[in-house]
């Protein structure tokens, strides 16, 4: 299977396993992964999920040796078209690059994150990536566009120059470019990716459940809005959370927890 899904109590983590192509995407390893997504999604037991690429790339991209395939139909990709009607899409051609989840994912990147490996990488909350780990729009090379939310999430990221360079030189970008840039939040040795996005997953699992996703959901939730509608739509996100749980944190803490930055018992 070029899909599979280990877990360690609230950490999933999802491994894309085709290292003999660097992890290029055909489509039964994009349907894969939006099987694995799904049910990490629908675990309630599952907090913060881990997406890696086993042995030595996160992902090269579309596979063009399928691709080179779609000469004489259109069929597969049409499948994937967005539907008039605004019904819910199928997924993207990369996999599950346009699913929206209620819990993060951090994308562990070792080696090449490229063309549509790139947007997936995107499509994660945060990204650790290895010192010799790199983004690039590869494809640029080939005529295949970014049809993944490349041209959506790196803008958001990065700023619209930065990602026009990035864009359309289809240049290399090594991992310290992309932490000083902020295509990722951390930078670590070779070969210690996945094991930092798990510790962080974990880290991330601990917190009060409800009020960590109320405060994910308001930062996605405010792109496109005016400062007071998005300060308007911060509190009716988060004022549930605050109520089930920020009340009875500070109870906790009135009791003495938490004090002088202790936080090993809270």
């Amino acid at each position: 299977m070029s899909v599979r899904v280990e877990k360690d109590g609230p950490v999933t983590t999802v491994i894309h396993s085709r290292p003999e192509v660097k992890n290029a995407m055909d489509p039964d390893s994009a349907a894969a992964l939006v099987a694995a997504f799904e049910s990490f999604e629908a675990d309630d037991d599952a907090r913060v999920a881990v997406f890696w690429g086993e042995g030595g790339a996160f992902c090269s991209g579309w596979d063009l040796k399928f691709a080179s395939t779609l000469a004489d139909t259109d069929t597969p990709l049409s499948e994937l078209d967005f539907p008039a009607d605004g019904s819910e899409a199928p997924r993207g051609p990369m996999g599950p690059s346009r699913m929206v989840l209620s819990k993060p994912v951090i994308g562990a990147i070792a080696g090449p994150a490229v063309a549509g490996g790139f947007e997936l990488a995107l499509w994660c909350d945060m990204r650790v990536m290895e010192q010799s780990a790199y983004f690039g729009v590869y494809c640029r090379r080939w005529g295949v566009p970014l049809i993944d939310g490349g041209t959506v999430r790196l803008p958001r990221l990065v700023g619209q120059g930065r990602a026009l360079d990035i864009i359309l030189t289809g240049r290399k970008v090594d991992a310290e470019e992309a932490l000083r840039i902020g295509a990722c939040e951390r930078v670590v040795a070779d070969g210690q990716a996945r094991i930092a996005a798990e510790q962080l997953a974990r880290e991330i699992a601990a917190f009060p459940q409800a009020c960590m996703r109320a405060d994910r959901r308001s930062v996605y939730g405010q792109q496109g809005l005016t400062h007071d509608a998005a300060m308007r739509n911060e509190w009716a996100n988060s004022i549930g959370a605050l109520k089930s749980e920020g009340i009875a944190g500070a109870t906790r803490f009135k009791s003495g927890k938490g004090r002088h930055g202790d936080f090993s018992d809270i």
